[in-house]
């Protein structure tokens, strides 16, 4: 197979398919999103068998057991797959949407209009939900999209992209509206990140280094987030109780998401008052702490954090601790070290709590709550194609909204410009 050849030859037709996605109305794609859950339910047997054949090619190649977990579609992770198709269907469509609308001095009016990207290429690992995810949010916000997922989920992709294809036509939208590449050679992510001429925006979702390679020689836009480095402040006008909750759940409530806390910054005035209390928590949970010197005075046994700690992105049972001065300090640190994810201040004090609001430049900003919140369903946008720390296009949880862009619109009736 000659790959640039194939992937002109998808991305000419997802091209094509995306002007008759951007004229498609609501019950249109709403129809078609029905009919893949329908198509996913029909062929449910042929799904788990193909994915139990990815599974088997794993196992065979040594995959690590966490990535093999990921790779895994239990029953129980389809029935959730097909209802969080259910739930982006039941979104309120994003297209078309007016807003701003305003009369100028000449009699006009003036807005914007919400519309389609076009073509959006999805690059991502393992996760065979991912293709499910990324295909629905896509159809129902009025793109084409060409998703290239893992090797090590080839079956399973293909086995849901069938379905995929099935319920578009049997909706009267295209087939080629949503395209799964039918190859996994390597060269062909290459190839989709420089067809510029057929794709308006690449969304990586993966480790750091493939986001890292895609950015570095993608041609076509990209919205990314490289690293998830958060970090949760205890003020010292916490509430202890709320803070020792909060600060445990941010941490320990799942470790490999990139919404998870990596650094513990912690009021001095008050660190002796919580830290020990939740170091023991941390303990039995089987967290490892790396500490500032401050820290290792008041909690002995801890390991002392060295400098590339305050910039890790663990994704593991680790937690970096530091004790600051005051609020200014820690928004300083996080200044130095957030890569822009999500921050959570735990405070009584409202007048701290809107300065770290307004100062602190992360695509997240909490107040009293956890880090673990940073999600496109927590943020009612019912799934996210990924957490964007870009400040353009999108930031944060990409869903519907994020899919979409904006064009000025004019309303007259004969006027002229004098």
């Amino acid at each position: 197979m000659n790959i640039n050849h194939y992937i002109q030859q998808v991305g000419q037709q997802a091209r094509d398919a995306s002007r008759r996605m951007a004229q498609a109305t609501t019950a249109e794609k709403n129809q078609a999103l029905e009919n893949i859950a329908n198509a996913l339910r029909a062929h449910k047997d042929t799904i788990l068998s193909a994915n139990e054949k990815d599974l088997e090619n794993g196992r065979a190649c040594q995959l690590d057991p966490a990535l093999l977990d990921r790779l895994a579609l239990t029953p129980e992770r389809f029935e959730d797959m097909v209802e969080g198709l259910l739930q982006i269907q039941a979104l309120p469509d994003p297209v078309g949407e007016i807003s701003q609308l305003n009369y100028r001095p000449s009699g006009i009016q003036v807005g914007h209009m919400r519309v389609p990207l076009g073509v959006i290429g999805i690059i991502y690992e393992s996760r065979p939900n991912v293709t499910i995810d990324a295909a629905a949010l896509c159809l129902k916000s009025g793109n084409a999209t060409i998703l290239r997922g893992g090797s090590e989920a080839f079956e399973s992709n293909q086995a849901i992209a069938a379905c995929i294809q099935q319920g578009l036509v049997e909706a009267g939208l295209p087939n080629t509206a949503v395209q799964v590449l039918e190859t996994t050679d390597r060269d062909a992510v290459g190839a989709l990140i420089t067809a510029d001429k057929y794709v308006d925006v690449i969304v990586p979702r993966g480790g750091k280094g493939l986001i890292e390679r895609i950015a570095r020689n993608a041609t076509v836009a990209v919205i990314k987030h490289l690293d998830g480095v958060c970090h949760t402040y205890i003020d010292e006008e916490a509430d202890l109780d709320k803070a020792f909750n909060v600060a445990l759940n941010a941490k320990t409530q799942r470790y490999g998401t990139c919404n998870t806390l990596e650094t513990l910054l912690v009021a001095q005035p008050i660190a002796a008052d919580i830290l020990p209390r939740l170091a023991k928590a941390y303990e039995q949970a089987g967290v490892e702490l790396r500490g500032c010197e401050n820290t290792l005075t008041l909690l002995p046994g801890v390991q002392a954090a060295a400098p590339e700690d305050w910039d890790a992105e663990y994704l593991a049972p680790i937690l970096a601790i530091r004790i600051v001065a005051d609020i200014d300090e820690a928004m300083e640190h996080i200044h130095r070290h957030s890569s822009g994810h999500s921050e959570s201040i735990i405070t009584e004090n409202y007048t701290k709590s809107r300065r770290f609001l307004r100062e602190v430049d992360s695509s997240s900003v909490m107040v009293n709550a956890s880090t673990r919140f940073a999600d496109g369903f927590e943020y009612g946008l019912g799934a996210e194609i990924g957490i964007s720390t870009d400040k353009l296009h999108a930031r944060g949880p990409v869903g519907l909204h994020g899919l979409t862009s904006q064009k000025w619109i004019v309303l007259g009736d004969g006027h002229i410009r004098q």
